[in-house]
């Protein structure tokens, strides 16, 4: 058994038979313990999210992003290659029900993400450079004293680092490289050295840099797809009230639609759909709360309201994929076939869009996987500081670029495997975290007074 394989099956192991639960417990737990605020405050994030959007809004700086620019960011991360690539492979491997038990594990996702922005603001701090920096490092550290919280901390920031900064970094590009290949023929070094030569520019210049790409780019990208997928699912509109009967029944009963599907069991639908859906929107892994900390917002749960929002367009955005194939008709022949991924998405829309349909794919394809990997760069370098100093960005920012360009040239079997492995990894600390301070959370959901958890309260009670 080689490498590869072995961390594949750990990593399986990880996310099936442990993380898959543990994520989706803690966003039931979430729910009730804040009366479910994804519910309640769901107009009220409505209103925060379309009564700040700005295109080219204040510049970011050493006082952090605006609302808008924080969301943006985490958007940028939270839709990626995932959202059609991820979403196609529940379909695929869980038949059409899997597509609810995503609705499912957005819904009680939504609770946890606004738990993770509430707690990153209320431990944000400042740098040595003061500029206003938080995440998970800094409430977990809040949830566990000592060594113990400094040493899951430590773990957390070194997953994630590797995770999103390295792995998940060369991964993306990789699927750039790939995708632009496939649909136009593109050399894929001439591809990577674009990626990395315009990642680099955005990466160098810093936290106000990637706050205005992000704004401009995540809009663009999100309408533009939803906007291609409205015009497929109008030529198809015929068949969107069986593609709606499909997930209700297959995700209850899959073997009654027989055909295709006829292999397919309950079990699988929820075990693909809920990985697909919680690997997709991010809620619980750790990573958006790094750009939700740095908002500026006079309240905690005013932030925490707005990450919700990243869930919900996460879930707009599987949902019309999901609906694209379905209407389409290509899935029972993409599972007898063995096809999965990308190309189960590609096929639906070539049906609609003739060959401009590939293409069309792999420019959203493009467009997503870049956004990410701005938004996971953000993330990875905020752990970077907190680890090791601002003195080694440089370096790791070189570093990256340099693995972005190789990422796209080969597609290691190892990498994906590990990326996968690291992103369930440095979720448990992260959990556990969210778990001991859930109390505090519940008190923000209801517009309660809370205690002081940042970094600086406790260094005052030291001097004290």
């Amino acid at each position: 058994m080689d490498a590869a394989t072995i961390v594949s099956n750990v990593s399986n192991f990880i996310w099936n038979s442990i993380l898959l639960w543990l994520l989706v417990g803690t966003g039931v737990f979430y729910s009730i313990r804040t009366h479910f605020v994804q519910v309640r405050h769901f107009g009220r994030a409505m209103k925060r999210v379309f009564g700040s959007v700005n295109l080219n809004g204040e510049k970011a700086g050493k006082e952090g992003m605006s609302s808008f620019q924080a969301l943006a960011t985490a958007i940028a991360a939270q839709v990626g290659t995932g959202n059609i690539a991820g979403c196609a492979t529940a379909l695929v491997a869980g038949g059409p029900g899997a597509i609810f038990w995503t609705w499912v594990a957005a819904f009680f996702g939504m609770a946890t993400i606004y738990g993770e922005a509430c707690l990153a603001q209320k431990t944000k701090t400042r740098d040595e450079d003061g500029n206003v920096i938080g995440g998970p490092v800094y409430y977990i550290q809040a949830a566990f004293k000592g060594k113990l919280g400094h040493g899951l901390a430590t773990f957390f920031a070194i997953a994630i680092i590797f995770a999103l900064g390295f792995a998940g970094i060369m991964v993306q590009s990789n699927s750039i490289g790939q995708a632009m290949n496939s649909a136009f023929g593109a050399p894929v070094w001439i591809v990577g050295l674009i990626v990395a030569v315009l990642a680099g520019f955005v990466f160098v210049g810093g936290i106000g840099r990637i706050a205005s790409v992000t704004e401009k780019v995540v809009p663009f990208m999100a309408l533009a797809y939803l906007v291609g997928g409205i015009v497929v699912l109008v030529i198809n509109a015929q068949n969107i009230p069986a593609a709606f009967n499909a997930i209700f029944v297959g995700a209850f009963n899959p073997r009654a639609l027989g055909g295709a599907f006829a292999g397919i069991s309950v079990s699988q639908a929820i075990r693909f759909g809920v990985a697909r859906g919680l690997f997709s929107n991010e809620a619980g892994l750790g990573s958006t709360p790094h750009s939700h900390a740095i908002a500026k917002v006079k309240q905690p749960q005013e932030e925490g309201e707005v990450a919700m929002f990243g869930v919900f367009v996460t879930f707009l955005i599987v949902t019309l994929t999901a609906l694209v194939i379905l209407t389409s008709g290509v899935l029972p022949g993409c599972i007898e076939g063995g096809i999965t991924g990308t190309t189960v998405a590609q096929e639906a829309f070539r049906l609609a869009f003739g060959n401009f349909g590939p293409q069309y794919i792999a420019i959203c394809l493009a467009f997503f996987a870049f956004s990410t990997i701005v938004g996971w760069y953000f993330f990875a370098e905020q752990n970077v500081r907190w680890l090791i100093g601002n003195k080694a960005v440089k370096f790791f920012t070189a570093l990256v670029i340099v693995i972005m360009f190789l990422g796209s040239l080969l597609k290691v079997e190892l990498v994906w495997n590990l990326a996968d492995l690291f992103n369930g990894l440095m979720a448990f600390p992260n959990l556990l975290a969210l778990l001991a301070l859930s109390g505090i959370v519940a008190k923000l959901a209801l517009d309660k007074e809370t205690p002081d958890l940042s970094p600086d309260a406790d260094k005052a009670e030291e001097k004290e």
